[in-house]
């Protein structure tokens, strides 16, 4: 875990590349079923005008132009060395498999581009993209990011996301039996959800053995159905307390081996209604650092509690009892 108390993906990209690897944002122009008519409209009552959190990217270059773009502001800011092609607007297996091929071919020619992520739905992933997919895992550093969100069927429904558990479960199954890395993503804080249903997306994450996630805090952004809500006072965005603790319980509850890809999400300063306190983004996190550390606590801890027998003196000889091996070293 490095330096850390959770399975940070940045750690991975050090151990893979030996340097400094930087996520570029794209929109390749998808939309997404949920927007076009096949399912809906308006998409999920959340999600903007240019998809749930993609902000920040060089809109009206072709795929090659926005990751020079992008490659720009990150070797200026970070000095990052080597870069992630990620297709993050909207549904990015949605179409034919000739136009994923070429743009996927666009993003991996780009100098220095050394992966791909692509974000998409459960339900936009049929036989001949998972063959595409599969074809791409290996050949490259590439993960799939498929949207969870709540494992509350009631949730997915209030939210218009367009799909039930079921629909994740037998997509991200279908994945690892290819051998394709999916990471989930997952909001905490939906209406009307309880901090139990919130963790119990946890041991989903953990029985199914995906190898990824990214939580993301519920944002109130402009001209969403969510922002309607918001303001009739109908539903209610959490404190940064009640976030970080919660972060904090489900990194408890997580596989150790599951890479933490994201821990709060971006909202967007120019689109953000609610809430402020996350548009402080290194805040958010160096809080939830603090607060494993006052815990004395990490990533699985309540997951790797080992149950030792009772053995009473009149039992006769104690057993050997051969412990797995668990690294304690934990950052001071």
């Amino acid at each position: 875990m490095g330096n850390k108390r959770y399975n940070p993906f940045s750690e991975e990209l050090k151990r893979v590349f030996g340097c400094r690897v930087h996520r570029i944002s794209i929109d390749a122009g998808f939309t997404c079923p949920n927007r076009d008519g096949t399912l809906g409209t308006g998409g999920c009552i959340y999600c903007g005008g240019h998809g749930s959190g993609s902000f920040g990217i060089a809109r009206g270059l072709d795929v090659a132009g926005q990751i020079e773009d992008g490659k720009e502001v990150m070797i200026r800011k970070y000095k990052a060395g080597k870069f992630i092609a990620y297709f993050q607007s909207y549904s990015n297996t949605y179409g034919s498999v000739d136009l994923l091929r070429r743009l996927y071919d666009e993003a991996l020619s780009v100098r220095d581009v050394v992966g791909l992520i692509v974000a998409t739905r459960p339900d936009c992933l049929p036989s001949e993209i998972l063959d595409l997919l599969e074809s791409y895992s290996g050949k490259t550093y590439f993960w799939l990011e498929l949207g969870l969100q709540s494992v509350s069927d009631r949730t997915l429904n209030f939210i218009k996301r367009g799909h039930d558990l079921a629909t994740f479960v037998e997509a991200a199954s279908r994945c690892k039996e290819r051998g394709i890395r999916v990471s989930a993503h997952v909001i905490l804080g939906l209406p009307g959800e309880s901090r139990e249903e919130m963790l119990s997306s946890a041991d989903i994450i953990n029985d199914m053995g995906i190898e990824g996630i990214k939580l993301h805090l519920l944002h109130v952004m402009k001209d969403t159905q969510l922002a309607e809500l918001y303001e009739h006072g109908e539903v209610r965005v959490m404190e940064k307390d009640e976030y970080v603790g919660l972060v904090c319980d489900y990194l408890e509850m997580l596989r150790p081996e599951v890479l933490v890809q994201r821990m709060t999400g971006d909202g967007g300063r120019d689109y953000l209604i609610a809430p402020l306190w996350s548009l402080k983004k290194f805040e958010v996190l160096n809080a939830i650092d603090a607060e494993l550390k006052r815990r004395g606590s990490f990533q699985g801890r309540s997951i790797l509690t080992i149950s030792v027998p009772n053995f009473s003196a009149a039992s006769g000889p104690h057993p050997v009892i051969n412990f797995p091996s668990i690294s304690t070293s934990l950052p001071v």
